[in-house]
C-alpha cells in the first residue's frame, strides 16, 4: 500500500470546475482514502474503501461520479444505497453542493416520506438517486415508471451494514434491476471482518484500500469511561453532562442509548431537568427527525439523544462529546458512535457509562480500538444529591409516555419491521406468547416445588 503522502486535488486529474468547487468549500488537500480511491475509480475499477470515520469517504465516491457524469450526462447515472435515512439526506446534500456548477439533479428516496412524490421525482430521471434499500425496493416492486438499467455506478455506503443480512431481500430486488457491468463502489469505516463477503458483490478487478492504522478510532479522540452501578446510571449521566458543560458551556454533544423507548424517556427526562435536547430514533416521523437534526446542526439545540440511527456516517463538525449511555454489544457500533466527534482532524471526547455488566463488552471494544480507555472522574456524593430528582423526573416521563400513543406506535413499527424481513408478525407474536406462558409455568412449578420442600422441612 502506498505511503500516506499529502496529495492535492489538482494532482488527481480532476476537471477544473470540480477543483474550483472544492476550493469554494475550503478543500484543497485530499484525504488518504480520496487520494487512493479517486484515481482508481476514474480508471474504471470497482473499489472497496475502508477508513476511519471522518476520513472523507463520501467525497471519495462523489467526486469521480460527478467527473464521469459531466462527460456523458444522463439520468439515472448513479445509485447510492445507505442503511439510514439521515445518512441518505446528508449524502444528497454533499452531491448538491459539489454538483451545483453542472446543475446536478438528484433525489433522496427513503421511508417516512410521501411515496407518490418520490415516484414522480424518479420518473423525471435525476442524475443521482440516494436511497435506503427498503423504500427503493418498494418502488421497484410497485411501479415501472423508472429504470435502473442504465446506471454506471452503484455505491454501497456503510457496505458492511447493508450486506450484513438485515437488507438481503431488498438488496436482491435492487440488484436484479441494475446492469451487471456497472461500477460498484463499497465504503465503510468497519469492513475488515466482512471483507470477503463484500468482495463477492463485485465480479471485476477490484481495487481495495484499507487504512493502514491498527487503531479503529482517530488519535484526536480522547476515550474515557465512568464506572457506575446499573440502577443509578441516569444519575451519573446527568452529572457527566453537568461537569462537561461547566468546562465547555458552548459544546454540542450526542448521547447514544439502546432503544427507541429509552431514547424517548431520556430526552423527556433531560428536558425536564433543564438540559434542552432533541431526540432521534426510528419511531419519530421522518420530517420530525430531519427537523431535530436541523436544530442540532444549527446549534439551536446543543444536545442530541439518539439510538444507532445516528451512529453511522453523520457528519456534524461541531460535535465535541459523544456519551454512551449504554454500551453497544458490537465493538464496531462503538467505533461508529464515537466517530461522530473528532472528525476531519478536529479534537473530541467520548465518555462511556460502564456498569459491572458491561466489563466484557468494554474489553472487546478496547481490543478492537487497540487502546485502553481512561477513567473520567465523577464524585458519587454529587450523584447522590441529584439522584432523587432524576428518578422522580424519569418516573413522571414514563407516565407521560404511557399516556401517549408511543406503545401503540411501537407495536405498529415492530409489525412493519417483521413484514419487511419476510416474517409473519402474528406467528412471531404467538411464539412469544407461548414462550412467556412457558416461563410462567416453569416459575409456578418451581415456586410450588420450593413451597412443598419448605413445608416438609418444617
Amino acid at each position: 500500500m502506498a505511503n500516506e503522502t499529502t496529495v492535492s486535488f489538482k494532482q488527481l486529474n480532476l476537471n477544473s470546475w470540480i477543483i474550483r468547487q472544492l476550493q469554494n468549500i475550503g478543500l484543497t488537500i485530499a484525504t488518504p482514502i480520496q487520494s487512493h480511491c479517486i484515481p482508481k475509480i476514474l480508471e474504471g475499477k470497482d473499489c472497496i474503501g475502508c477508513a476511519k470515520t471522518g476520513s472523507g469517504k463520501t467525497l471519495a465516491f462523489a467526486i469521480p461520479i460527478l467527473q464521469k457524469l459531466c462527460e456523458d450526462p444522463y439520468g439515472i447515472f448513479a445509485l447510492v444505497l445507505t442503511p439510514t435515512r439521515e445518512l441518505a439526506y446528508q449524502i444528497g446534500d454533499q452531491f448538491s453542493v459539489l454538483g451545483k456548477p453542472m446543475n446536478l439533479r438528484y433525489t433522496v428516496v427513503t421511508g417516512g416520506m410521501e411515496m407518490l412524490t418520490q415516484a414522480q421525482e424518479l420518473r423525471q430521471n435525476p442524475h443521482v438517486v440516494i436511497s435506503t434499500p427498503g423504500r427503493l425496493a418498494d418502488h421497484l416492486e410497485s411501479c415501472d415508471t423508472f429504470s435502473l438499467k442504465r446506471i454506471k455506478f452503484l455505491v454501497l455506503d456503510e457496505a458492511d451494514r447493508l450486506l450484513g443480512g438485515l437488507f438481503d431481500k431488498q438488496i436482491k430486488t435492487i440488484f436484479s434491476a441494475i446492469p451487471k457491468n456497472c461500477h460498484r463502489l463499497l465504503f465503510s469505516a468497519t469492513m475488515t471482518d466482512v471483507l470477503e463477503t463484500v468482495k463477492e458483490v463485485t465480479d471485476k478487478d477490484v481495487f481495495v484500500h484499507i487504512s493502514e492504522s491498527e487503531v479503529a478510532t482517530v488519535d484526536e479522540l480522547e476515550q474515557l469511561y465512568v464506572l457506575c452501578p446499573l440502577d443509578i446510571r441516569d444519575g451519573y449521566l446527568v452529572e457527566v453532562i453537568r461537569l462537561y458543560r461547566e468546562e465547555n458551556p458552548r459544546s454540542s454533544m450526542i448521547i447514544f442509548t439502546d432503544t427507541c423507548k429509552n431514547c424517548a424517556l431520556l430526552s423527556m427526562t433531560l428536558n425536564d431537568i433543564g438540559f434542552t435536547n432533541v431526540a432521534l430514533h426510528g419511531m419519530i416521523p421522518q420530517k420530525q427527525r430531519l427537523a431535530a437534526l436541523s436544530k442540532f446542526k444549527s446549534k439551536n439545540v446543543k444536545i442530541l439523544i439518539a439510538t444507532d440511527v445516528a451512529s453511522r456516517g453523520l457528519d456534524i463538525p461541531q460535535v465535541e462529546l459523544v456519551i454512551n449511555h449504554t454500551i453497544p454489544n458490537e465493538p464496531k457500533t462503538y467505533v461508529h458512535r464515537v466517530g461522530r466527534t473528532a472528525r476531519a482532524g478536529r479534537g473530541g471526547t467520548s465518555i462511556s457509562l460502564v456498569t459491572p455488566h458491561d466489563i466484557k463488552l468494554v474489553k472487546a471494544i478496547e481490543k478492537v480500538i487497540n487502546m485502553k480507555m481512561k477513567e473520567f472522574p465523577v464524585d458519587g456524593k454529587e450523584v447522590a444529591k441529584i439522584f432523587t430528582e432524576v428518578v422522580v423526573t424519569k418516573k413522571a416521563s414514563e407516565s407521560k409516555l404511557d399516556e401517549s400513543d408511543f406503545h401503540e406506535k411501537r407495536k405498529i413499527h415492530r409489525r412493519k419491521k417483521l413484514i419487511l424481513e419476510g416474517k409473519d408478525p402474528d406467528e412471531i407474536e404467538e411464539q412469544l406468547k407461548m414462550k412467556r406462558k412457558g416461563k410462567k409455568l416453569k416459575h409456578f412449578k418451581h415456586a410450588k416445588k420450593s413451597k412443598t420442600t419448605e413445608e416438609k422441612r418444617l
